[in-house]
């Protein structure tokens, strides 16, 4: 079969196949426990926990008791499938710097758990995203406190390991805080995991999963990026008073689910690229690191396909996915402030890589439709990108230098806009070699 699609549409319909392999209604149904003999109550939180609570209120038994509330960002709560009744709460608040709404909706959770009993279950809904909009401060932290803490580990660089770590160990809802308060009641938790390596211990700070991370860990984390906490709390981490519950046989009667993984859309958007008659390469779900970084990288490989050596045979797709990072330099003055998230700014590390090869395109974007805090999912890069960027006035490092990506692209109208998808699996990539 001979490739004669259009190179920025096809790499479209590749980042639409790996979003639809994620969507809720199509994976929750047999991950759904049997009713109870008491009642089931539904709580979570993330950017696909209305997609999610939707699911449930479609498949769930008509006849059989079900009620809750949810939380996702604000305009991620999609619309109601038709003849579906609405027996769940969806309330959105902030990401990724939680706000009051957060707060509100953490603490409605909390009291939703209390006089459960053991005939009852809880069906908690978590994605990504479910970390910011969960928040319940640990004793002495207020609100502007965890806000303040929040951005500053956003700017720092972390993983998304190290942020969660921090998060787990002050708050009162996370690291599994959120199942003991279910106790006795049997909690039965479907996540969509937005995490490299798909640990639900990680995956929206895993408020029903106990965690194997210390205090000790969480004050390291702060101290390796220069973050301070109020003097209490300081004492409290370091004494070891915020610890959070740790594995034991009284978690034998919760478990987990994975209803989607970034790898299973990887797989789906390869599949795509090989009925279009390329070879496809799922290079990794779980890449890490700064994103101009892994933009470099992915550069190195796609220039090897083009010249015939390396692992990659060309006409070829590279898909990869993961959660890189962006360290945010220091900012000369208030109007050279960047915008853009981690899609762009890989996408302008490769843009620069390349320099205009002539037979390599390439498109980056968060699965859940926002790149960051803008409102593009991510962008594109053309083999034309830097050559157009370059008679418009444009210096690709500049822009790099600034993390200033989304004005890049928005420039030459290369951004990738979506909209909320409702389904988070993290980064998608896709390089495309002819």
């Amino acid at each position: 079969m001979h490739f004669n699609a259009d190179p920025p549409v096809f790499l479209r319909q590749l980042f639409d196949a790996a979003v639809r392999r994620a969507m809720p209604l199509h994976n929750t149904q047999a991950f759904l426990p049997a009713p109870p003999k008491g009642r089931t109550l539904v709580i979570g939180a993330g950017k696909a926990a209305g997609a999610m609570a939707h699911a449930v209120e479609a498949l769930w038994p008509q006849d059989k008791p079900l009620s809750g509330m949810v939380v996702t960002r604000y305009g991620h709560t999609p619309d109601r499938p038709q003849h579906v009744s609405q027996r769940i709460d969806i309330v959105e608040a902030s990401h990724p710097v939680p706000d009051k709404a957060g707060l509100e909706a953490s603490q409605r959770i909390l009291s939703l758990t209390q006089g459960l009993t053991e005939d009852d279950l809880v069906l908690c809904l978590i994605s990504g995203g479910g970390s910011a909009l969960l928040t319940a401060p640990a004793e002495g932290l207020l609100l502007e406190d965890k806000q303040r803490i929040n951005q500053a580990l956003l700017n720092s660089g972390a993983s998304i390991g190290e942020m969660n770590c921090v998060r787990k160990h002050l708050s009162r809802i996370k690291g599994g805080r959120l199942a003991a308060a279910c106790a006795p009641a049997r909690v039965v938790t479907l996540t969509i995991s937005d995490v490299p390596g798909d640990d639900p211990s990680v995956i929206a700070s895993g408020p029903t999963v106990p965690d194997v991370s210390t205090c000790a860990d969480a004050w390291n984390i702060l101290q390796r990026y220069g973050i301070a906490l109020p003097p209490q709390v300081e004492a409290d981490l370091k004494t070891g008073v915020l610890e959070t519950p740790k594995p034991s046989s009284t978690w034998s009667n919760n478990s987990v689910q994975l209803i989607a993984t970034p790898l299973q859309s990887l797989e789906a958007a390869a599949q795509v690229a090989r009925d279009a008659g390329l070879n496809a390469y799922v290079l990794s779900d779980e890449l890490e690191g700064e994103s101009r970084e892994v933009g470099k990288v992915h550069a190195a490989l796609a220039r090897a396909a083009a010249r015939g050596i390396g692992p990659f045979q060309k006409p070829c797709v590279i898909l990869s996915g993961g959660e890189t990072t962006v360290t945010v330099r220091q900012q000369v003055t208030a109007t050279a402030k960047g915008r853009g998230g981690r899609a762009g700014e890989f996408c302008l590390g490769l843009a620069i890589a390349l320099q205009g090869h002539d037979n390599i395109w390439a498109l980056a974007a968060d699965t859940d439709g926002i790149d960051g805090v803008e409102n593009n999912a991510g962008a594109l890069v053309t083999p034309q990108t830097l050559q157009r960027a370059s008679e418009k006035g444009m210096q690709a490092t500049i822009y790099l230098d600034r993390n200033d990506a989304y004005s890049f692209f928005d420039g030459l109208q290369e951004l990738v806009v979506t909209g909320p998808t409702h389904t988070n699996v993290n980064d998608f990539r896709a390089i495309l070699v002819l």
